[in-house]
């Protein structure tokens, strides 16, 4: 049985029926238009379901319960809004903004962010670093009350929305290749520029942009925390952003059993429905067993996380298994549908192309492979399992 208290449960509640009045009949439009209102931000923000763990003077709830996140995330994908990017925003880059920033720093973001009125991004991946970031090529130089930033970045989720970005940059003039310097370049800085919308496979409502940075004046102010520690910054929150990751990618793959479960039950073939034959049995048999046994592997790293146990090689496992098993069940439900799962007008077929990517943000599946396979022939793998 699943660990959630009364009150998160009501919480469930609540935002369930606002997903279904507020952005769930928005969602074909914003497809069509390849990009999310703004005003499903500020919506969600009034209503607090954005950046829920902030303390109540920045506007937050002040419960820091990863709990709360896994249900905005199960939700979110389970009324097949999950191109809104409301967790990007709330959990993958607002805690930036907390943890490696001042208090001044603290009270000039956060109450917009948690309001929906200032919407968020992380720029890290550029055209010849993805998930080797010492091959990050934009620079940021030291120039006395400020700093210079000159690069470019692509594939930035929310990117055209925007108004704060936590851009990563190497710092210039520093020994390692490591040293790099996080900082918020806000909307309508001098030298800031947006590129296209990107035209992606899957995720059509979720913007996705080239970002270009041509010489930008960026104050001190906005540094966070010490210059030249980004890099260990962002590989601190690597373990919570995978974990972000297996929770979509999870409950994107019960979403797909249920909608398949359902075809499978009416659709018909040789006389008889679909889910009599043996194929279909033994195959959602199977998948079932998978997700279920994943599910409950996602809620024990949960509670783990909850209680900062949740280390890296337990973040590669859970992102590995999540985006592998969601996979599987899409390719299934695909082959399942027949040739109505190669239809647009049937949601497995958006499930699969959105689905994708999965297995290659937050670190592809061969990366993940490449962590646990050192881990495994470590002098210190024992203690792993201990």
């Amino acid at each position: 049985m699943r660990n959630f208290t009364e009150e998160q449960t009501m919480f469930r509640e609540a935002y369930r029926k606002f997903l279904e009045q507020d952005i769930a009949p928005n969602m074909p439009q914003w497809r069509e238009n390849g990009i999310v209102d703004r005003e499903a931000f500020t919506k969600a923000g009034a209503q607090g379901f954005l950046m829920v763990w902030p303390d109540e003077k920045y506007g937050g709830l002040g419960d820091s319960d990863f709990r709360y996140e896994q249900i905005i995330i199960e939700e979110t994908v389970r009324q097949q809004c999950g191109e809104w990017f409301n967790t990007l925003h709330s959990r993958l880059v607002g805690p930036y903004l907390y943890k490696y920033a001042t208090e001044e720093q603290r009270e000039r973001f956060l109450p917009g962010c948690v309001s929906g009125e200032k919407i968020l991004a992380i720029a890290m991946t550029e055209p010849d670093a993805g998930s080797d970031l010492s091959g990050m090529r934009t620079t940021v130089k030291d120039a006395g009350d400020h700093f210079v930033l000159n690069g470019s970045k692509t594939y930035i989720s929310n990117g055209i929305l925007a108004d704060y970005v936590v851009v990563a940059a190497k710092l210039e003039g520093a020994e390692s290749s490591h040293a790099m310097v996080l900082m918020v370049v806000e909307r309508g800085m001098e030298g800031f520029e947006r590129g296209r919308n990107l035209d992606k496979m899957g995720l059509k409502a979720q913007d996705t942009a080239e970002l270009f940075f041509n010489n930008v004046k960026v104050p001190k102010d906005n540094v966070l925390g010490e210059p030249g520690k980004g890099f260990f910054y962002l590989m601190e929150g690597l373990a919570e952003e995978r974990l972000l990751n297996a929770v979509g990618t999870i409950s994107s793959a019960r979403k797909a059993f249920d909608v398949t479960r359902a075809f499978v039950m009416e659709r018909k073939a040789f006389g008889k429905k679909v889910s009599d034959f043996q194929n279909t049995q033994f195959t959602m048999a199977e998948m079932d067993a998978e997700i279920e046994v994943a599910q409950v592997y996602l809620d024990h790293c949960v509670e783990m996380h909850n209680q900062g146990k949740l280390t890296a090689n337990m973040g590669a496992k859970l992102k590995l298994i999540g985006a592998e098993t969601e996979w599987k069940m899409m390719d299934l439900g695909v082959q399942l549908h027949g040739g109505a799962g190669y239809m647009q007008e049937y949601d497995i077929c958006r499930m699969f192309t959105d689905a994708r990517i999965s297995r290659i943000y937050a670190g592809t599946s061969e990366i993940m492979k490449l962590i646990l396979g050192r881990d495994i022939f470590s002098d210190s793998y024992q203690s792993l399992l201990d």
